[in-house]
């Protein structure tokens, strides 16, 4: 059971909620379909790492998540880049960042 608190329990909200609506990406078969059904993304393009990325607004706005991404035949894979609120990812360099290496 994870215990949280105050602020922590609406991030987690958001996160979940973000989570259930993410099971219907198997149906996109191109990065487009994933941002056409995501409203709140864009599709970052980065040249110079040739390697695109998903920017998803959560929670209002509130939170940023940035994902490499790899779509096959049946399955959409998301690869999380970094995770924080919208102060903390105006900071960073989103074709480069990697928070989980």
């Amino acid at each position: 059971m994870l215990v949280t608190c105050g602020k922590d329990k609406t991030m987690i909200k958001a996160f979940e909620d973000f989570r259930r609506r993410l099971k219907f990406a198997d149906k996109c078969s191109n990065p487009q379909d994933l941002v056409q059904s995501f409203q709140n993304s864009d599709l970052l393009t980065c040249p110079k790492v040739k390697q695109s990325r998903i920017v998803f607004n959560i929670g209002n706005n509130k939170y940023r998540m940035i994902c490499g991404y790899i779509f096959r035949i049946s399955t959409t894979m998301l690869f999380v880049k970094f995770v924080g609120t919208h102060t903390e990812y105006d900071k960073v360099d989103s074709c480069k960042v990697n928070m989980f290496n």
